[in-house]
């Protein structure tokens, strides 16, 4: 009997656990269903998130050979900082030649210009001589009904006439050849004159272009221009700038996440590199129209062999705020954490409006012509006849 009751009071006491332990997993799914119904479900988080930015590339407009690097890896350059120099003796050269071009091409033209003047004299002349001779012969006409003009004199006269007449069509012709040249436009206005001043701008665009500056303000991230190197256009970039005021957060969402996300929604991002001390905050900034494998080297083939799922992960930009990336500043390619607040569900899903302002400008490559082109007016100007007397007069 008292094996019996000692096995009673064991079930008893095992039940009783059970019971206990039944109980505290229901109450801990409970309390877990009312932590997902009333707070998790209206956040969706994840660790595959980094930090992302421009990458603003240098690179020369021009052939030529490094002589200076005024920046270096890790170094803060502002925009419109000259950051390589390339050797500008050609570009000199090729300017001061330009220069010379446009002075010839201004006194050639002013040639064509002094010789439509004087055949415009020469056609006065011409037309001079055919009234004179045309004069000539009717007088004789007159006397030759007399007989005091004979019939050998009467014919040189219609010669004379014949001559002077072929003698203004030639002279008409030279002037029209002449006019062609000139058109209706003055020496700065020809079209040789303009095409050599083009030339001239050009090459001082060229002798800018040796000076090399930074299009943004930010850190200098990479190098791989070296002193002493031939570079081209189109040739690999010398300089790489990152302006870290722009970073932004790349996170990788799974597809069952965003069914409630949308652009606005409010960020909190924790980074790796201050860990849980520092947390950053922004928002949604778009959601990516594809998932990772869609755009990759090798997209994935589906239609053929066995066939297992695969939960895809979508791209979601996350613009960051600039006070506080300025007072604890990330790095490019940081793993972060994303907290979404997905409460609010009132914005867009994709942008709905085109943007307004340029992602990225820059004023850098715009050049001031002002120099040029009051050099250009002083070239055309001392090659006139009223410059020419001028310069002649001041060199005296």
């Amino acid at each position: 009997m008292e094996a019996t009751a000692t096995n009673g009071f064991l079930q008893t006491r095992r039940g009783r656990w059970l019971l206990i332990a039944a109980l505290a997993f229901v109450l801990i799914g409970v309390l877990w269903w009312a932590y997902w119904f009333f707070h998790a479900r209206f956040y969706q988080d994840t660790d595959d998130a980094y930090v992302a930015g421009d990458l603003v590339n240098v690179t020369s407009q021009i052939s030529g050979t490094v002589v200076s690097i005024g920046a270096d890896e890790t170094d803060f350059v502002q925009a419109g900082q000259e950051l390589v120099r390339l050797d500008s003796s050609d570009a000199e050269i090729a300017l001061r030649d330009s220069e010379a071009r446009l002075a010839r091409a201004v006194r050639q033209t002013r040639t064509v210009f002094a010789n439509r003047d004087q055949l415009e004299a020469v056609v006065a002349q011409r037309r001079a001589d055919l009234s004179k001779a045309q004069s000539d012969l009717d007088r004789r006409k007159d006397l030759a009904k007399t007989g005091a003009v004979s019939a050998e004199e009467l014919s040189h006269a219609r010669d004379t006439l014949s001559a002077a007449r072929d003698g203004l069509v030639a002279a008409e012709k030279n002037l029209a050849a002449s006019a062609a040249l000139t058109g209706q436009t003055g020496v700065p206005d020809n079209p040789e004159v303009r095409a050599a001043a083009t030339d001239v701008e050009r090459a001082y665009l060229v002798l800018r272009r040796t000076s090399i500056h930074a299009p943004v303000s930010g850190y200098v991230a990479r190098r791989a221009v070296q002193l002493g190197e031939r570079v081209s256009p189109g040739g690999q970039p010398l300089l790489s700038v990152v302006p870290l005021e722009r970073l932004r957060v790349e996170a990788n969402f799974k597809e069952v996440q965003l069914s409630q996300m949308r652009i606005g929604q409010p960020v909190q991002i924790v980074a790796d590199l201050y860990g849980g001390q520092v947390e950053f905050h922004g928002t949604v900034a778009g959601l990516g129209l594809g998932t990772g494998a869609a755009f990759a080297l090798l997209p994935a083939q589906n239609a053929t062999g066995n066939w297992i799922k695969v939960v895809q992960r979508v791209p979601v930009r996350i613009a960051l705020e600039p006070q506080e990336l300025a007072a604890h500043p990330l790095r490019v390619g940081l793993s972060t954490k994303v907290h979404v607040d997905v409460r609010d569900v009132s914005g867009a899903i994709l942008a709905q409006a085109p943007r307004q302002t340029p992602v990225l400008a820059t004023s850098v490559y715009d050049v001031d012509r002002s120099e040029i082109l009051a050099r250009i007016s002083h070239i055309i100007e001392e090659n006139t006849v009223e410059g020419s007397r001028r310069f002649a007069a001041e060199r005296h």
